[in-house]
């Protein structure tokens, strides 16, 4: 009987997944951000009701999963009428692409943190955008990260918007994920 117990206490140490690499979810507290510029000042907005399930584990980051679905129409924009203009068919063209998409499948430690290899899938064009991110384990693991989307390669700011001097390509997306065991 004590061989049994030794066994099963074995194949449960072996195959049940420590809570680093438990489902998560993003909370309520979750924040995913951007900032760009527009002649050469800084515009901040936010993207409310996105979601995010994780798969993570820092001792085995190659293992990483990651699905963030982000609500176009929703985004909130701290400068007037920017909100309107960038679910216009110049920016998202939200009326044929209300949702934009992030997946990644591999992650890798860097320095004092981990690079996803993600994707994002922007109005209907998908390219590689890595995510930068630090993990602070615990009940509630909390995700810091930023990434930077090239928007011209998405067309997000088509015609007079796609002068650089204007609008740069470079937009800083940043995320804090505050994470629920699923």
């Amino acid at each position: 009987m004590s061989l049994l117990r030794n066994v099963l206490a074995l194949a449960a140490a072996v195959f049940v997944p420590s809570a680093d690499a438990a489902d998560w979810s993003a909370g309520a507290a979750s924040t995913l951000g951007f900032t760009a510029r527009y002649q050469g000042e800084e515009i901040h907005g936010r993207f409310p009701g996105f979601s995010a399930r994780i798969g993570f584990d820092p001792a085995a980051p190659q293992d990483c999963r990651f699905e963030v679905d982000i609500p176009l129409q929703a985004v909130v924009v701290d400068m007037d009428d920017a909100a309107g203009m960038l679910q216009e068919a110049e920016f998202f063209a939200t009326s044929e692409h209300p949702r934009a998409r992030w997946t990644a499948t591999s992650c890798r430690a860097d320095g004092a943190g981990f690079i996803a290899a993600g994707t994002l899938m922007l109005r209907g064009v998908s390219k590689p955008v890595p995510l930068r991110f630090t993990w602070t384990a615990g009940a509630a693991p909390v995700l810091s990260g930023e990434a930077t989307v090239a928007r011209l390669q998405f067309g997000v700011g088509g015609g007079e918007w796609a002068d650089t001097g204007l609008l740069p390509d470079e937009v800083r997306v940043v995320t804090r994920l505050t994470l629920e065991s699923e």
